[in-house]
């Protein structure tokens, strides 16, 4: 792959141990890592003009569910609660087929990367028609973006007190033996690797507690992450009281599910006593605000838990609790229900721009990447501040407050996925006719 010079960067907004902001500057990518930033650099490299640009890290998505992108805005679903909405949709992803999680993947890719996102953690937890994680994985490669996906699980169906149809559930012996196949296959501890496999069931209403706990045996054996859902709404901590006798917290401690080798999607509902547990061990946290007004399930603590020192990324969630996937829209809902919340001091700009690159990317354990620093993976997203929702902006920087969020350029691993606001591997507009002839016969 050729070097790339991006020449006369108005600002950049490293996210850097310094937290530097830079002013016109150049930034050489060579071999898939940033190799120097300075003025007046010099290569025989591709050049990239970044003057009038704003440049920052590729943006992190540290929750989503990729498969749902063939189920947005389905009626019935739309103005559910979390118990209620899964229930009317579990029967239509009964449905979902290998090229149908090929597809929604590729769609959902392609939505994030245009809003300056490069690195994708996915939770896909049901496996219909032999479907399997490999479909998500073939996509991720083929679109080029850093992908983090994680083999979900449900193990418990209605008829044994769990929410997911009985079809829907897998034997939890296979469960552990796919997990294994999948990290010897694909996962890639190195440094800038651009597949990590985590493990990850689904949520404890949906999993029993020994597959939470040999979940917890493999992936330290194997030294993977885990992931799940935790605390995401009233009717989850009701759950958990119920069954287990204990809070969110509590359970995922008794499990073994603490450490920063953890993270959780949502944690609305975590108290002080949580807060405090998650700050101790590192247990990181993906903030998926969208999803969490648009199901109902309330705002999270995010300012208690940044304070305490817990680890914190943003997550676009479900495409069909969002409906969106947009990670720049992401971030700035972020800010904006912690002020609503807390008052209009209570997260700035700047800092819910720093969850949403480099936050996340501590979250997936990535020390690689979420910054402009020489050494770190180049994933560079660049932003046009000529555009006119920074019109008369007096802060490129605060671009969370007037700024666009669709992005004009993005990098990832030094490879341009985004040019001039057009995605260069995939022909979107042939992909977009798929997915609609897909819902089309999903609907029938």
């Amino acid at each position: 792959m050729r070097d790339t010079l991006i020449k006369n960067a108005a600002f950049v907004a490293t996210m850097d141990d310094a937290s530097r902001e830079l002013r016109d500057v150049d930034i050489l990518v060579s071999g898939g890592v940033i190799a120097e930033i300075g003025a007046g650099l010099t290569a025989d490299a591709e050049i990239i003009d970044a003057k009038g640009f704003l440049v920052t890290p590729g943006l992190v998505n540290t929750h989503h569910h990729l498969f749902q992108t063939l189920t947005r805005a389905v009626p019935g679903a739309q103005d559910s609660l979390l118990f209620g909405w899964l229930q009317r949709l579990y029967p239509i992803w009964s449905g979902l087929t290998p090229e149908d999680m090929y597809l929604s993947t590729q769609i959902g890719l392609a939505e994030l990367a245009l809003s300056g996102c490069s690195t994708v953690a996915d939770h896909m937890y049901l496996f219909p028609n032999g479907s399997r994680l490999d479909d998500t994985i073939a996509a991720a490669a083929d679109m080029g973006m850093r992908f983090h996906p994680t083999r979900g699980s449900m193990s418990i169906g209605v008829s044994n007190g769990g929410l997911p149809p009985d079809s829907l559930v897998e034997r939890e012996a296979d469960i552990l033996e796919d997990s294994i196949r999948l990290i010897d296959q694909f996962h890639d501890a190195s440094e800038g690797s651009m597949c990590r496999v985590s493990l990850a069931p689904c949520s404890p209403f949906s999993v029993s507690q020994d597959l939470m706990r040999d979940s917890a045996l493999l992936a330290r054996d194997k030294r993977v992450m885990l992931h799940t859902h935790l605390a995401e709404n009233d009717e989850d901590i009701r759950y958990s009281l119920e069954k287990f006798g204990c809070r969110p917290g509590q359970y995922a401690e008794d499990l073994g599910w603490v450490g920063d080798d953890v993270w959780f999607a949502h944690a609305v509902k975590l108290d002080a006593q949580e807060i405090d547990l998650f700050a101790k061990h590192q247990t990181g946290v993906a903030h998926c605000p969208c999803s969490n007004c648009r199901l109902g399930s309330g705002i999270a603590p995010i300012r208690e838990m940044r304070d305490a020192g817990v680890p914190v990324g943003l997550g676009v969630d479900g495409s069909a609790s969002n409906d969106s996937g947009n990670l720049m829209a992401e971030a700035r809902q972020a800010m904006l229900m912690q002020r609503v919340s807390k008052g209009a001091d209570a997260m700035s700009a700047r800092e819910a721009l720093h969850i949403a690159t480099r936050g996340g990317a501590e979250v997936l354990g990535r020390d690689d990447c979420g910054q402009i620093a020489v050494g770190k993976r180049a994933d560079i997203a660049m932003w046009d501040i000529a555009s006119i929702e920074m019109a008369g902006s007096w802060d490129p920087i605060a671009i969370l407050l007037a700024g666009p969020q669709k992005v004009h350029n993005l990098l990832v691993e030094g490879r341009q996925i985004v040019r001039d606001g057009i995605l260069t591997t995939v022909d979107l507009p042939l992909v977009i006719e798929r997915q609609n002839n897909r819902v089309g016969a999903l609907q029938e």
